[in-house]
């Protein structure tokens, strides 16, 4: 049976440390699903079917990388799916006491629901969707911290 893995977020936009999360996680995954949730905390500042859509261009040729949009519990789509996984990175101790909440959550809600925390690579380390966003908002150019042009 192939190792599917979902990697959930808002991806608000998608980074280069996200994308270095999918290629690492390649490597222990068969396929990954790149699911962009709603989270109902967040207005969202990018369109997400154009983000959909930057994300696929940024995987264009990989076969084992695919895109989804959902509006529903992250373990449902990862139900859904048929991916026993959850993909996630982490960046420095407080994205670990956030993720540990969710993960414990999602495996309630999903007993077979495994979650496999990457840390994230140095290089990418202070790269943050939220920071992203206020810079584009304010003009400035964020094209070296993005896996595609805006």
């Amino acid at each position: 049976m192939p190792r599917k893995a979902l990697f959930p977020g808002s991806f608000d936009p998608f980074t280069k440390g996200h994308q270095d999360i999918v290629l690492r996680g390649l490597k222990l995954f068969d396929e990954i699903i790149i699911g962009i949730g709603h989270n109902t905390k967040k207005q969202r500042s990018f369109d997400v079917n154009r983000m959909k859509m930057l994300i696929e261009e940024a995987f264009q040729g990989n076969e084992r990388v695919r895109v989804e949009i959902y509006d529903e519990l992250t373990a449902e789509v990862a139900r859904r799916t048929g991916a026993k996984f959850l993909l996630r990175g982490l960046r420095n101790t407080t994205d670990f006491e956030f993720e540990n909440g969710i993960s414990q959550v999602n495996r309630y809600l999903f007993d077979d629901l495994e979650t496999v925390f990457l840390i994230t690579s140095p290089q990418f380390a202070a790269i943050s969707s939220s920071i992203i966003r206020e810079v584009h908002r304010y003009g400035g150019n964020v094209d070296r911290f993005l896996p595609y042009k805006l």
